[in-house]
């Protein structure tokens, strides 16, 4: 179960995203990086950044801890630069956060001390698992601290659900834009991380993450007749994932190959 903090002070914008995260103070004295409901793609976003986050922890990941935070939009009312006033006013209530983690660094691939390959095969698999496309040479979205890899920004995987149409067919996907996948030079233990996918990610672990996406980020798809629908869209989709397992898996494979 995730906790809910609220917001208490604004600190300061990530302008290096696109959809103007935050690192904000909260009332538990804590700092976090916050990502918006009114930003960009909005719900959808923070929906593929709590499913995937939740999902690659019950994986064994390393993910920041995930908050709710409740915003007040008058938090923003001195701030003097008019984008983020308006940011702040269309995120009023519930959005999402991750634990601020001090002095981390983005993991380099060129200097940074080459990961195992069992660690390198499971974020290679999971991301083909959420269809992420956002972890690449050129933006890594992990971060090195404390010399372990955290991994962070999930808001790219899930894009089938940005256009529901033919979701359950686009579920058995290979994804090919695994190739470009930033450790995939050191996913050498590929063929032993389906064991794992299976073992971790069971219907249990998937219905508890989607149980947790917030009503109030539901009930915008016209295709589903309630919410109770949208959710059990998610968890099918999940599962029909992890049956397709085996394709996305030698896909990566093969891309490895080609490296080498």
């Amino acid at each position: 179960m995730l906790r809910t903090v609220t917001a208490t002070r604004y600190v300061t914008p990530l302008r290096e995203g696109g959809s103007l995260p935050a690192i904000v103070e909260a009332d538990d004295a804590g700092l976090y990086v916050v990502k918006f409901r009114g930003a960009g793609q909005g719900a959808k976003a923070l929906i593929a950044e709590l499913l995937s986050g939740e999902l690659a922890r019950a994986m064994g990941l390393r993910i920041p801890e995930l908050v709710f935070l409740e915003l007040d939009p008058a938090l923003g009312r001195n701030e003097p630069d008019g984008e983020i006033r308006e940011l702040l006013k269309a995120s009023a209530g519930l959005n999402l956060a991750l634990d601020y983690l001090p002095g981390s660094l983005t993991f380099d691939p060129v200097a940074d001390r080459a990961p195992e390959a069992a660690l390198a095969s499971t974020i290679v698999a999971f991301d083909a698992y959420v269809t992420n496309v956002d972890r690449t040479p050129k933006n890594p979205n992990l971060l090195t601290w404390h010399r372990d890899l955290w991994l962070i920004d999930h808001g790219a995987s899930l894009y089938f659900h940005h256009a529901w149409e033919g979701w359950e067919e686009r579920s058995q996907s290979r994804f090919a834009p695994i190739r470009d996948h930033v450790l995939l030079p050191w996913a050498r233990a590929l063929p032993e991380v389906g064991a794992v996918l299976r073992e971790r990610l069971t219907r249990n672990v998937v219905e508890a993450a989607v149980a947790a996406i917030p009503e109030t980020w539901l009930g915008t798809e016209p295709c589903f007749d309630s919410r109770d629908a949208h959710r059990a869209a998610y968890v099918t989709w999940f599962m029909k994932r992890l049956d397709a397992a085996p394709a996305f898996l030698e896909e990566a494979a093969r891309a490895h190959t080609q490296l080498v």
